[in-house]
């Protein structure tokens, strides 16, 4: 039998075994610990920024928030750690370059060249007829030389600079009527208009002596032909925001004046199509000498204006035909044409159910039934128009006018207001909305209103610290791209600003009706089409998830060249996105001329939504290049 020896390979092979395993197990420990703080120094390197770049002075305060990628701290870099699941080939920089000076005010869905292959009938001409693939451009719009940043509102209501929109025609044309003055290198806006030659003011405190402008039930406006919108600027003051809207014509340049101004306008026509607002919108509607022929076509543009009305809301009218016995020697028409034109009018109004507050001097003013209970028995009456059946009152993005009333929705007796009561403003914007209690919004009630009021309070006081011009009064003109429920813009309203509340076409939800309930303004928008204003329009563009929503539908390059567009030189956007998302966008906008970091979410570096913070450069077009 054999001895078992100790030195023997029988007895020694098990302990050499457990000393390479606990070799192993060490070493493959310690590789881990040190790829862990190999990662944790790489991921919290410190990139140097520009000092003389705008974005640079974006600095954290100290705060009790959620750290942030600022100058002063940890830059986020996403390259080395996270991989494209979108065409990583189109993330290499593009260099874009400028568009030659005479695009330096182009409005790409209301060029005009392009306008004229349409008809002329109804102004059809006149509307949204936006480029084709083969006619987009691929180019930054210039702004003209020695372009200055507009005034700092409430300046910027009565002044804006010659250069930056080098146009005498107004102050030419209508001269006597006070519109726009030239005052050496800056434009004077005194408050007048064409039936207004003491001013707005004074024009307004006319209408609030008729109906009550100042308690908070009239909050939201439309201004129908609105020049360069003073009847809108004035409102301002008294809480009140109007929806401006004039077409791009022969009065060149008057809503991009009204922009310069800080004041909300579009462009836009009433044609043949719907205006881009829900049905219920406005509290107010207005025209002052627009020259729309309301009686025309069965009283087409009446219900129109009638739809986006909220039931009891005001439509206020001055200039042909009104006080037609004073003025039809100066408006160079006949008496009999004139009451003729007044009757007609009138008669619309009654078949739409409205009645006749009051007419006094130049003003006159209809109001639109609180509910369509009596509306429905007068049908045995007037015949025409009909209520419209089967019908998306809210439909309004190329939706073609009909000659019908827009519903209201039911009530249960005569006093009720169809739709749901508002609250007065202020309480208003943060009011749970009619169209929320009553379910009107599919998956949206008050705990998930609430939920979302609660969070962009916490986002805008997060924008305040890592973009402190916004409380500053640095922004005046401002879009929210993606706007949901309204949150951002109802939590930016302590700011001097408003808010230009964009709800995409194809959003899940159709989410405007509940903006306009809050008191607040916007339109509907496909964004793989541009956006019916002129270039350099908006101080701070916001973008919440715009870029995801679209990224499979157009090329978001386009997206953001239309940003670029409207933008005005040294203005901000603020984007939310995924990290993959916004690494493409900001490969892209880097070629744009914007300086931009990527930041992390208002809860912490682990949310996989990111911010990019961008500014677009100060740079003007070259006069030389001009054709």
């Amino acid at each position: 039998m054999a001895k078992d020896y100790p030195a023997s390979p029988k007895t020694h092979q098990p302990m050499e075994s457990k000393k390479h395993r606990l070799t192993y197990i060490l070493g493959v420990s310690g590789l881990c610990v040190l790829f862990y703080i190999l990662g944790a120094w790489q991921n919290s390197s410190v990139l140097k920024s520009n000092p003389n770049s705008n974005i640079a002075k974006v600095e954290c305060e100290s705060t009790t928030t959620p750290s942030v990628s600022s100058s002063s701290g940890p830059a986020l870099d996403f390259e080395a750690h996270h991989q494209l699941s979108i065409n990583e080939t189109a993330v290499v920089m593009e260099k874009f370059p400028p568009c030659d000076l005479n695009f330096s005010e182009y409005t790409p869905c209301q060029d005009r060249t392009r306008g004229r292959r349409f008809e002329r009938a109804m102004l059809a001409y006149r509307e949204r007829h936006c480029p084709g693939k083969d006619e987009l451009i691929r180019c930054l719009i210039p702004p003209p030389p020695k372009y200055k940043y507009p005034f700092k509102w409430p300046q910027s209501r009565d002044y804006a600079w010659y250069d930056n929109i080098p146009h005498k025609e107004l102050s030419i044309e209508k001269a006597v009527q006070n519109w726009i003055q030239v005052e050496g290198d800056r434009f004077r806006f005194p408050g007048g208009g064409t039936m207004f030659p003491r001013g707005a003011d004074a024009y307004i405190d006319d209408i609030d002596a008729l109906i009550p402008l100042t308690n908070g039930n009239i909050r939201t406006a439309l201004d129908t032909g609105c020049g360069v919108a003073s009847w809108g600027a004035y409102l301002l003051k008294r809480d009140i925001v109007t929806m401006s809207f004039a077409p791009r014509d022969t009065h060149e340049a008057q809503v991009q004046f009204a922009l310069e101004r800080g004041v909300p306008a579009m462009i836009g026509v009433m044609a043949t199509q719907r205006m881009p607002y829900p049905a219920r919108a406005f509290d107010m509607a207005h025209c002052s000498r627009c020259l729309i022929p309301w009686y025309a076509n069965e009283g087409l543009y009446l219900i129109e204006v009638d739809r986006v009305l909220r039931p009891g809301g005001y439509w206020i009218l001055s200039g042909p035909p009104i006080n037609w016995k004073k003025y039809y020697k100066g408006w160079e028409r006949t008496k009999e044409d004139l009451k003729q034109e007044q009757d007609k009018i009138e008669d619309v109004a009654k078949r739409l159910c409205w009645k006749k507050v009051i007419e006094k001097e130049d003003l006159s003013i209809w109001r639109k039934p609180i509910n369509h209970i009596e509306c429905i028995n007068s049908k045995q009456i007037y015949k025409t128009p009909h209520i419209c059946k089967n019908d998306n009152s809210d439909a309004a993005w190329y939706k073609k006018l009909e000659v019908c009333i827009t519903p209201l929705p039911d009530v249960n007796n005569e006093e009720e207001i169809a739709g749901g009561e508002l609250a007065s403003w202020p309480d208003r914007a943060v009011s749970v909305p009619p169209r929320i209690t009553s379910g009107s919004v599919p998956g949206i009630n008050a705990k998930k209103f609430e939920e979302d009021k609660n969070m962009w309070n916490e986002r805008v006081t997060y924008y305040k610290h890592i973009i402190p011009p916004l409380s500053q009064g640095r922004y005046r003109n401002v879009m929210d791209m993606n706007a949901n429920l309204g949150g951002f813009a109802a939590a930016v309203k302590k700011y001097p600003v408003w808010v230009m509340n964009v709800v995409p076409t194809n959003s899940e939800h159709d989410t405007l009706g509940v903006i306009y309930e809050r008191g607040f303004i916007g339109t509907y928008q496909d964004w793989c089409e541009a956006f019916s204003t002129y270039p350099r329009t908006y101080d701070l563009i916001h973008a919440d998830g715009v870029f995801s929503m679209y990224q499979d539908r157009c090329d978001i390059t386009y997206i953001l060249l239309e940003m670029d567009r409207i933008l005005r030189p040294e203005g901000t956007a603020i984007i939310r996105d995924t990290v993959e998302v916004l690494t493409k966008v900001k490969a892209i906008s880097d070629g744009m001329r914007w300086k931009s970091r990527i930041m992390d979410h208002e809860t912490g570096p682990f949310n996989p939504e990111k911010i990019l913070v961008a500014v677009k450069q100060y740079w003007t077009g070259e006069p030389s290049t001009e054709q």
